[in-house]
């Protein structure tokens, strides 16, 4: 990969990690390039998003701060992980989780003709 490409791709790939409805505006935006470094993050970053919610709903089962706060410790880890991996240029998997989201998402950024 150029570096033109984490260039043109590094914006969009940090805004894949903010909030829930970054990694779907970050997607709708890369969609007509397909970037390839924004795509790993979109991917990255949707995953993140998709599993801190539905870890969020069984952990909310619990009346345990420290069960919460492992769960919140663990997610901003792993997020300050990702978007600093984006921030740096690095196509670098999320610990854990990152090469799960790689297959699971992998048609997102994909082009066409492939």
């Amino acid at each position: 990969m150029t570096e033109q490409t984490v260039e043109e791709g590094k914006k969009l790939a940090i805004v894949a990690y903010i909030t829930i409805f970054g990694p779907i505006i970050a997607y709708f935006l890369n969609n007509d390039k397909k970037n390839d470094f924004s795509s790993f993050h979109i991917r990255q970053g949707l995953g993140l998003w998709i599993m801190f919610l539905l870890l969020g709903r069984v952990i909310n089962s619990f009346d345990s701060w420290p069960i919460t706060s492992s769960f919140w410790v663990f997610f901003a880890v792993l997020f300050i992980y990702g978007i600093s991996s984006a921030i740096s240029g690095k196509m670098q998997q999320v610990p854990l989780v990152g090469a799960f989201f790689q297959k699971l998402f992998s048609n997102i950024g994909k082009s066409d003709s492939n």
